[in-house]
């Protein structure tokens, strides 16, 4: 039932190269990250010479599940595991809006695309890093009206 435009969608982003072309064929490629998850702190807006400015704060998502050999589901340990992720808002609208309304425990809801980098800490050595850079974000709570 569904694998008719499943195809139909990964044909537009898949392109095969021709046994017979020996010419580069360009492929269509995806970075996409969906992440629901709470604000760990207050976003910080930097801006470092001759580099456009930036929103950073960090998210955290839970991943939860039961333990336990028993396939009655109130038996078992829940367990959880919480995963922080570094975001990054560099679009001047959205970096703005960020700043402002994004408080540390809102839950946000965002699009956006992981990158990897390198960069030199204080030591001069050489650390890598993993960053969402946000590209939309929807805000599902504020954490003022939670704690009434």
């Amino acid at each position: 039932m569904f694998r008719r435009p499943v195809l139909q969608v990964l044909r537009q982003f898949v392109r095969h190269e021709s046994e017979t072309t020996t010419s580069l064929v360009l492929e269509r490629s995806l970075n996409r990250v969906h992440l629901l998850g709470r604000v760990g702190q207050d976003p910080v807006l930097r801006q470092v010479e001759g580099k456009n400015p930036v929103t950073i704060f960090s998210l955290a998502t839970n991943e939860m599940w039961r333990s336990g050999d028993s396939e009655v589901y109130q038996m078992g340990d829940v367990s959880q595991k919480t995963t922080w992720h570094r975001i990054s808002v560099f679009r001047p609208g959205l970096r703005d809006v960020a700043y402002q309304y994004v408080k540390k425990g809102s839950r946000i809801y965002l699009e956006g695309k992981i990158d990897y980098g390198e960069y030199m800490d204080k030591n001069n050595v050489r650390r890598q890093a993993t960053t969402i850079i946000a590209d939309n974000i929807i805000f599902l709570s504020d954490q003022t009206k939670e704690k009434e």
